[in-house]
């Protein structure tokens, strides 16, 4: 379900930034911020009022920002995103009836997956690209090699997200079932919420720079 123009801008990304953001006014600064460390995309994550909001005034002031929403777990919030104009979607869990109804309505989409079922049903309904949810308790990267080798030559892979940070982003992005990672402690919520763009920029650099070297 993701373009193949899509898939190639996540891969090269490397990193998504996955944020929480309380306050719209923070969107602009923050991805922002986030450019200049060298990261070009993020999800923002419906857990607040703010998100959509947020991605509206990223997608006005910055363009070069690929901006996609997360946590999406309904019908109605598919059309939301949707409409709000969101360059994907993903979800922590596989719903077959939000993946079709992203499918009906044009939206790339990832499903959360953490199981040989899981991956089985992503394939059922088209899905190429999976996020593998929660990564790190559900066993990281070696529960993810040998639950994912009976699918790999029908050319699936996965955003790793949960537990990532920037001591194992590296050992994830070496793998080739890895198209790109989730990480959160990029842009914690406390340091959106106290404007704190400077270490945001510094996390985002560092981030960068092992994916850089992960990936050489």
């Amino acid at each position: 379900m993701f373009p193949a123009d899509l898939h190639q801008k996540i891969k090269e990304s490397a990193i998504i930034a996955v944020l929480v953001i309380d306050d719209a006014a923070n969107a602009v600064p923050l991805a922002r911020a986030l450019l200049r460390g060298g990261i070009g995309a993020m999800e923002l994550t419906l857990r607040t009022d703010a998100a959509l909001d947020s991605l509206r005034a990223i997608r006005d002031e910055v363009p070069e920002m690929l901006a996609g929403i997360g946590t999406i777990l309904t019908t109605d919030q598919v059309d939301e995103v949707v409409a709000a104009k969101a360059a994907f979607g993903v979800a922590p869990g596989l719903n077959r009836r939000v993946v079709e109804h992203a499918k009906d309505k044009g939206l790339p989409f990832g499903p959360g997956i953490v199981t040989p079922s899981d991956i089985e049903q992503g394939i059922e309904l088209g899905c190429r690209t999976l996020k593998y949810f929660p990564a790190e308790t559900a066993g990281g990267l070696k529960h993810l090699k040998n639950m994912a080798a009976p699918y790999q030559h029908i050319g699936i892979d996965f955003i790793p997200l949960g537990g990532l940070n920037a001591n194992n982003m590296s050992d994830y992005l070496a793998s080739p079932l890895i198209s790109a990672i989730g990480g959160s402690w990029i842009a914690s919520r406390d340091l959106i919420a106290a404007h704190n763009w400077d270490q945001i920029e510094a996390n985002a650099r560092q981030a960068r720079e092992n994916a850089n070297a992960a990936r050489a």
